[in-house]
């Protein structure tokens, strides 16, 4: 084993390549739905149908990459060869993506959707599970491991909250540079879009470039091949890679439901002719306080709190904040400050939660070992890329249903930079898309902690005495 400790150099390398990723799939997770649905105007049943076949396609997908990382021997390593190769078709596929013809014919987008998509899943798990396999691969467990986890989930927070933040701005005054002037309001944000992907995709490729330059495994220990049923057969034989993989599910679909539809919220319920700039500022503050939870207030927290705490804490945060945004939507939405206290609850979690779920996976990997006698991290962790996917895709379909059911759809032809869309929504519209936005995720997030409190057992404690025993074998 290599006593080496990770430098400044890597460790700011691998968190270059967080921002890099969740950059491309914030962009993907959060806009897809919007720009094929309300600007292109593919029916929103669809468009969920989509979301969700691509995601179930993703579960026979994700494991078998796990597995071809795994039987991969090159003199570049073992992850670095499939996480750059996975980096540059991902980016060439956002971008056509987004760069879809406005003008097909119906049947025409929804076959454009379908295809881009599913191939921007499979190229992301081309990408996605090599990285994150390899913090096991190249840390010494323990403190270094759950320190490099902890930065790499903040700086993928990081690439998150800036497209959350800046997308929709962007993406406007892209468009209204690139189109004619007598382009409708929908046409302008397709073709910003369109660039604004461009410049997403070759970000994500410098970025990972960097990573893939900076970074060298120092496999710890050898990881034998195995057939697909092996691998199959150690995934499910880790009752806590199961139970965290489960409570990873419920929790990014509650989440993801949210962020699908706040786009939607701000544009048809909040309102007003200026409703792009009331979302940025949300969005700007929000992201502030998730970047701010990863960096500052998890280390804090963990000073005086186990994971486990911190993490029940975060769940009651979110639940909290839920409950306030339902309630502020009734009583007073007279200005957009009045939405960061429940934005302050929520994205603080989050932000939180994202970090504290990597590090309960990457503990799995050890007590696998310990139980199975064998390390699988390529197979455990192509399940977090799997289930991150997963949830998305399930919340795009409730998003979907939700879109479908009360009737929200923009698009058309109008011209003018001022129109107050709210205007033509109906309050039970209103009334459906508050309630699919907090009431269905605090149920989600309820259900989450039920499983955890009951399954999960890998406390402080008990991963020292995993470590101990580990270190007596090896």
């Amino acid at each position: 084993m290599d006593n080496k400790r990770l430098s400044g150099k890597e460790k700011v390398a691998y968190g270059l390549g967080a921002v890099g990723k969740d950059m491309v799939y914030m962009l993907s997770a959060s806009y897809v739905l919007y720009f094929f649905q309300d600007l292109l105007g593919v029916n929103s049943v669809a468009m969920g149908i989509i979301l969700l076949a691509a995601r179930v396609f993703d579960a026979f997908n994700d494991p078998i990459m796990g597995i071809v990382v795994a039987k991969t021997h090159t003199r570049w390593g073992r992850f670095r060869p499939w996480l750059f190769i996975g980096t540059l078709t991902n980016a060439l596929v956002l971008f056509v993506m987004f760069a879809c013809p406005p003008d097909m014919s119906p049947s025409g987008l929804v076959a454009y959707a379908a295809i881009t998509y599913i191939l921007w899943g499979v190229t992301y798990t081309m990408m996605d599970i090599p990285y994150w396999s390899m913090i096991p691969a190249f840390t010494r467990g323990g403190k270094e491991r759950e320190g490099l986890t902890t930065l790499a989930r903040s700086c993928a927070g990081v690439g998150s909250a800036l497209v959350t933040i800046f997308t929709v701005k962007l993406v406007q005054m892209i468009g209204s540079f690139a189109a004619d002037s007598g382009a409708s309001n929908a046409a302008r944000e397709i073709l910003g879009f369109k660039w604004f992907s461009l410049i997403i995709a070759v970000l994500f490729v410098l970025f990972i470039t960097i990573t893939c330059i900076s970074i060298r495994e120092q496999n710890l220990v050898d990881m034998k091949s195995a057939s697909v049923g092996d691998m199959f057969k150690a995934l499910v034989s880790n009752d806590q890679a199961m139970t965290v993989v489960i409570t990873i599910v419920l929790i990014n679909c509650s989440i993801y439901i949210t962020s699908n539809l706040v786009i939607y919220f701000f544009k048809y319920d909040f309102g007003g002719t200026g409703w792009g700039d009331s979302y940025t500022l949300f969005n700007i503050f929000g992201g502030g306080i998730q970047i701010l939870s990863m960096m500052i207030f998890y280390p804090v927290m963990r000073r005086f709190l186990s994971n486990v705490r911190i993490f029940y804490v975060c769940l009651a945060s979110a639940i909290t904040g839920y409950v306030v945004l339902f309630l502020i939507a009734f009583i007073n939405m007279s200005s957009v400050v009045i939405l960061f206290i429940p934005a302050f609850f929520i994205f603080a979690a989050n932000g939180v939660l994202q970090v504290i779920t990597t590090i309960f996976l990457a503990n799995t990997v050890d007590y696998g070992e310990l139980k199975n006698s064998r390390r699988d991290e390529s197979v455990i962790f192509s399940m977090q890329t799997f289930v991150v996917k997963l949830a998305s895709g399930i919340a795009a379909f409730i998003a979907s249903i939700c879109l479908q059911i009360n009737k929200l759809q923009g698009g058309g032809a109008d011209t003018s930079e001022k129109i107050d869309y709210s205007l033509a929504v109906s309050a039970s519209s209103k009334l459906g898309l508050r309630m699919t936005m907090t009431i269905i995720p605090v149920a989600g997030l309820i259900v989450a902690i039920c499983i955890f409190a009951k399954k999960y057992i890998l406390t402080d404690s008990k991963l020292s005495e995993i470590s101990k025993e580990l270190a007596a074998r090896r």
